[in-house]
C-alpha cells in the first residue's frame, strides 16, 4: 500500500507583528483563525516571545525576527508554498507623525514582493488590506508595482478599491471589509460572559492615538476633546474609562497620551486600564455605556460586541469604518475643524438613545460580517488550489 502522507501547505505570514499594538496582534490572530490549522505558518515579528504568547498551540507557527534577520526572512520566502500579508493598512505613504520617510513601507513590501516573485516563486495575497492614503505619483507607481505581482488582492473598503483602480491594477480586487468582522463576539471575549448592566452613571470608553494625519492640530484635538468631556460632566455623572490599544513600543503610546488627557479633565473621574490582549480590551469595551475611539480596531470591536461608538477620524481608514458602519452623522473629523460643542453633542445624542445606537449599528455590522466572511471563503478556496 502506497503512504499518501498529505504535507501541511507552507505559508509566510507578513504584517506589523511584535510591536504591541493590540490590534494588529488581532489581525493576525483573525487571520490565523480563517485560514485554520492544517498548514504551518511562518511569521514575521519584532518581538517573538510576545507574539508567540499570543498564539494557540493549535496552530504550527515558526517565528522570525523581522529586525535582526533578514536573511531568515529570504530563506523562507524561498521556500515558501504561499505568502501572505495579514490585513492591515499595508499600502500607504506614511504621515508625518511617524518620523520615517514618505515611502518607508511602500518600498519595503516591494522588496518583499519582488524577492518573493523571482527567489521563491510563491503565489502571493494581500487580504483584508487597506490602501492609501498615497498622494504622489511615485507613491502610485510604487503601489502598482506590489499589487500587480501579487495572484490575490482582497481590499477592507470602498476607498481602497477606488485607489486601486486609478492606480491601474490589473488583477482583480476582491471588495470585502476589514477582517475582523468575520469573527464571532464570543471569541473576542475570550468565552466570558458579557458584564451585567448598570445605571446611573454613563461610563465612556476612550480611545486615543497620538498619530493623526495633522500632527500639527493634536493640541487643538486634545484640549478640545477635553473641553468636550468638562462640559458633558457637567450636565450628568460620567465615567471616563481609557482604552488603550498600544501601550509600550514608542515614545507617545496610547496609555501615555490618556493619562495626560487624564489630568487634562480633572477632577471628571478618569479609571486607567492597561490591556494587553484583545480579550482584555473586549472586557473594557463591554463594561462601558459607549466608546469614544481613534482606533480602528477599538471600533470594529466594539461594534462586534454591539456597544455604540463616537469614531474620532484621525485619517483614512477610520473615516471608511465610520462610513460604512452609519456613523457618519456622530463621528468626528479630526482633520478638519471642529469644537467642543461638537463632540458634546456627539455623544450626548448616542448616549441619550442607546437601544437605538445599539440597533443600528448590529444592522451594519451584520452586514459587514458576511462580506468579511465571504472574502475568507475565497481565500481559503485560493490556499487550497496552492497545492493542488
Amino acid at each position: 500500500m502506497t503512504n499518501t502522507t498529505h504535507t501541511p501547505t507552507r505559508v509566510v505570514m507578513l504584517g506589523t507583528h511584535g510591536q504591541y499594538n493590540i490590534g494588529d496582534e488581532l489581525l493576525l490572530a483573525t487571520v490565523l483563525r480563517q485560514l485554520g490549522t492544517q498548514h504551518e505558518y511562518v511569521v514575521n515579528t519584532y518581538d517573538a516571545a510576545d507574539t508567540a504568547a499570543r498564539i494557540d498551540p493549535d496552530y504550527q507557527v515558526e517565528l522570525i525576527n523581522t529586525a535582526g534577520d533578514r536573511l531568515a526572512l529570504l530563506r523562507h520566502l524561498r521556500r515558501a508554498d504561499a505568502v501572505v500579508f495579514a490585513g492591515g493598512s499595508i499600502l500607504k505613504e506614511l504621515s508625518a507623525a511617524t518620523g520615517r520617510n514618505r515611502y518607508a513601507t511602500l518600498l519595503m513590501i516591494l522588496a518583499v514582493v519582488t524577492a518573493t516573485r523571482v527567489i521563491g516563486r510563491a503565489p502571493m495575497a494581500m487580504l483584508n488590506i487597506g490602501v492609501g492614503p498615497i498622494r504622489t505619483r511615485f507613491g502610485r507607481w510604487l503601489a502598482g508595482r506590489i499589487m500587480n505581482q501579487v495572484t490575490l488582492v482582497t481590499v477592507r473598503d470602498a476607498g481602497s478599491a477606488a485607489l486601486c483602480e486609478r492606480i491601474g491594477v490589473r488583477r482583480p480586487v476582491v471588495s470585502s471589509t476589514d477582517a475582523v468582522f468575520s469573527v464571532e463576539p464570543e471569541w473576542l471575549r475570550g468565552g466570558a460572559p458579557r458584564p451585567a448592566a448598570d445605571s446611573g452613571t454613563l461610563r465612556i470608553g476612550l480611545s486615543l492615538n497620538h498619530d493623526i494625519d495633522t500632527p500639527e492640530n493634536w493640541e487643538h484635538v486634545v484640549a478640545t476633546l477635553a473641553q468636550a468631556v468638562r462640559d458633558l460632566a457637567a450636565e450628568r455623572p460620567i465615567e471616563i474609562h481609557g482604552l488603550p490599544m498600544q501601550s509600550r513600543g514608542k515614545t507617545h503610546d496610547d496609555a501615555t497620551v490618556l493619562r495626560d488627557f487624564a489630568e487634562r479633565i480633572a477632577p471628571v473621574p478618569f479609571v486607567e486600564h492597561r490591556p494587553d490582549a484583545i480579550t482584555e480590551v473586549a472586557r473594557i469595551i463591554e463594561q462601558c455605556d459607549l466608546i469614544v475611539a481613534e482606533r480602528l480596531h477599538a471600533i470594529i470591536t466594539s461594534a462586534k460586541l454591539g456597544v455604540p461608538v463616537v469614531p474620532l477620524a484621525y485619517d483614512v481608514k477610520v473615516r471608511q469604518v465610520a462610513s460604512v458602519l452609519g456613523l457618519d452623522d456622530v463621528s468626528i473629523d479630526l482633520s478638519a475643524p471642529f469644537t467642543a460643542a461638537d463632540v458634546h453633542h456627539s455623544i450626548a445624542r448616542v448616549a441619550d438613545d442607546q437601544r437605538g445606537a445599539r440597533a443600528a449599528l448590529a444592522r451594519n455590522t451584520d452586514l459587514l460580517t458576511v462580506r468579511a466572511r465571504a472574502g475568507f471563503d475565497q481565500a481559503r478556496a485560493w490556499l487550497a488550489g496552492v497545492r493542488a
